[in-house]
């Protein structure tokens, strides 16, 4: 016979039994929890808050220098000058009538360069750059000496790879090189009252591709502040013509014009061309690019033919 299946025992009413069988509340042991969960979603979100916040800053360029900006990345600029007093620096230089800054400032234009025409610039730079590049964060690209970044060092591009350039760059691509180079000799002429032919192109005049990657080498260490005519002699007017968006394209890098206590500041936007007289009147520095890729392409010019170089030839 199969055995029978016993009921569960009862205990009598109120023995006490059944309550001290029956499970406990958890109400008591789970509101100290819940309280402590409650406290760490709110300190971790507060957390993520605070580090957003610091992210969205650091991309902005977290600069606390800057006190102004002199150009916006949404502004359509036709025109905008600054009159600045000039520096000493021209005078230990020869002086070349008509030319030699005697009115010194910086200038930001949108409508020189179009965006298509800032497009079809930076290719020649992307296809350029993408025969080497430095292993740090800042690479160039100098069409007229030839030199381009590889890791640590720099090679000449038309000796090292020969008739490999010829199916890298085009005559179209030279050419519009100089169209570009013209309108902003003319522009910087206008802008400081002197003739166009007196300015001659010189050396370095160059591409920049920089991104956030970490230096390797002291020419990675673009975010220095430093005055052009120091570093170059043959400089009296710079030009700078970005390609590519500020926090479109990249985050941090903006062009700081280094004065105390009021620093001013251009945000890159493709097609805009910014430029200045070259002495320490306009000391000025990048801001160190936190994400994305920066390109630029600087042009500058002297007024001493002597130190005038030719524009790039196709061959």
């Amino acid at each position: 016979m199969a055995p029978q299946r016993r009921g569960a025992l009862r205990a009598p009413e109120g023995s006490g039994a059944s309550e001290r069988r029956r499970p406990c509340s958890t109400k008591n042991v789970r509101a100290p929890w819940e309280v402590r969960r409650k406290w760490l979603r709110t300190t971790v979100l507060g957390a993520c808050a605070v580090l957003t916040g610091l992210l969205l800053w650091s991309s902005l360029g977290g600069d606390d220098g800057v006190t102004e900006v002199l150009a916006h990345r949404g502004e359509i600029l036709p025109g905008r000058f600054i009159e600045v007093p000039c520096s000493e620096d021209y005078d230990s230089h020869r002086r070349f009538e008509g030319c030699s800054p005697r009115k010194c400032g910086r200038g930001i234009t949108d409508t020189v360069i179009t965006r298509d025409e800032a497009r079809r610039i930076r290719s020649i730079a992307e296809k350029g750059l993408s025969l080497g590049g430095s292993d740090g964060g800042a690479s160039i690209l100098d069409l007229h000496s030839g030199a381009l970044s590889v890791g640590k060092h720099f090679v000449n591009l038309y000796r090292y790879f020969g008739d490999k350039i010829q199916t890298v760059f085009s005559e179209e691509d030279f050419q519009l090189y100089r169209d570009v180079r013209q309108k902003v000799q003319l522009t910087i002429a206008q802008a400081f009252g002197i003739s166009a032919s007196s300015l001659h192109l010189t050396k370095p005049t160059f591409f920049s591709r920089i991104n956030s990657t970490q230096a390797r080498t002291a020419h990675d260490e673009y975010w220095h502040a430093h005055v052009d005519k120091v570093t170059y002699g043959s400089f009296d007017y710079t030009s700078l013509l970005y390609l590519s968006d500020y926090l479109d394209d990249f985050g941090g890098g903006r062009f700081v014009f280094v004065e105390e206590g009021a620093n001013k500041t251009v945000e890159p936007r493709a097609g805009r061309v910014s430029f200045f007289t070259s002495g320490s009147e306009n000391l000025h520095r990048v801001e160190k690019v936190h994400w994305g890729t920066r390109y630029a392409v600087t042009i500058a010019f002297t007024c001493n033919p002597d130190h005038g170089i030719a524009d790039p030839e196709f061959t």
